[in-house]
């Protein structure tokens, strides 16, 4: 994740993201650098527009946090389930209780 946030850093600041303004900033904040990390990175940006990036982010982030809503139908489910699960403990207790007799 630091990898990523070095690259916003340097795009937010203006200056070019690659291998040695990457490995600068990551040293700079005391992170033991992965060559292969750093590679992939800058490939995986490479032709990529960040700052439209970020705003399809900040676009799809409310979409993505609407089911936090979901949580109180969850919980009915789960209370019907809960019941479901009761019940059918019940049946089994009684067909357990006409094998003994």
């Amino acid at each position: 994740m630091e990898y990523v946030y070095a690259a916003m850093l340097l795009h937010k600041a203006g200056k070019e993201v690659k291998e040695d303004t990457i490995k600068a900033v990551l040293t700079a904040a005391g992170v033991t650098i992965d060559e292969a990390r750093v590679k992939a990175l800058v490939a995986a940006l490479d032709g990529v527009d960040i700052e439209e990036a970020i705003k399809s982010a900040a676009v799809a982030a409310p979409v993505a946090a609407a089911p936090a809503a979901a949580p109180a139908a969850e919980e009915k489910k789960e209370e019907k389930k809960e019941e479901d699960n009761k019940k059918a403990d019940e049946a089994a207790a009684a067909g357990l209780g006409a094998l003994f007799g």
